[in-house]
């Protein structure tokens, strides 16, 4: 499969501190990949390398063909880039139908017909039923939803799911995982998460960041099964899983 992104060696200095340490990663259509570590790995500031919200000091990052290393980030929603964030954003005062609308109307591939594309989004999220409501007074799984959904509505290829399980009931993360597999059909899906069941359940590849740089990458059973990983990311030694 041809990647959708396609970063090399990206890497971001904060004064004497490397916080993301020349990580590469490739993800197509049809694909989700997780992203796991302890908590200061640089995982948040990966992604603020790919969605442009911070410039990375070396490396490319490149979506659909083009390189948008340097691009601002409103050039790089506009090519394609959505994020969904942990604490949803919405426009409280919106109704959940004008919060997606207004993604479409800035976005390059709204063409003539932006209104049935909001609720063609929102049916993807199962929100069409409640698309006349206040966005404010949708309940979290809701606000959830709609945060996805404005991360699609800007026509994204590449989706950036930063924590978007927080929060959320063992049912509700079970609902979460269901739309996530819908969504990467269509998109190329990055999806950083504490909750390790999720992105074994949602997942293809899992990609583990320790001191900004990138541990292991692979399959979900490998990954979460290797020594290196449990040492790490769970705090098992092989000296302690030898003694249990």
């Amino acid at each position: 499969m041809v990647a959708v992104l396609d970063v090399a060696d990206v890497s971001k200095r904060y004064g004497a501190k490397l916080v993301v340490d020349k990580v590469s990663l490739a993800v197509s259509t049809g694909e989700c990949l997780g992203i796991i570590g302890p908590n200061g790995a640089g995982k948040t500031t990966l992604f603020n390398l790919l969605d442009g919200s911070a410039q990375s000091d070396s490396g490319t990052v490149n979506v659909a063909g083009e390189d948008i290393s340097r691009w601002p980030q409103y050039r790089r929603a506009r090519l394609g880039v959505g994020r969904a964030y942990q604490v949803p954003r919405p426009f409280t005062g919106l109704t959940v139908y004008e919060n997606v609308l207004a993604g479409i109307e800035h976005s390059p591939v709204a063409g003539a017909r932006p209104g049935r594309r909001a609720l063609e989004v929102l049916e993807k999220v199962g929100l069409a039923d409640k698309r006349n409501m206040i966005a404010g007074r949708l309940p979290l799984l809701d606000r959830k939803r709609l945060e996805l959904a404005k991360a699609v509505s800007v026509g994204s290829k590449v989706l950036l799911l930063d924590e978007v399980a927080g929060g959320l009931t063992e049912g509700e993360v079970f609902e979460l995982v269901e739309m996530v597999i819908q969504l990467k059909r269509e998109h190329a899906v990055l999806w950083i998460e504490h909750i390790a069941h999720a992105l074994m359940a949602a997942a293809d590849r899992l990609l583990v960041l320790h001191f900004g740089a990138k541990l292991i990458e692979g399959a979900p059973q490998e990954v979460m099964s290797a020594p290196i990983v449990k040492e790490v990311y769970l705090g098992i030694s092989v000296d302690d899983a030898a003694g249990a």
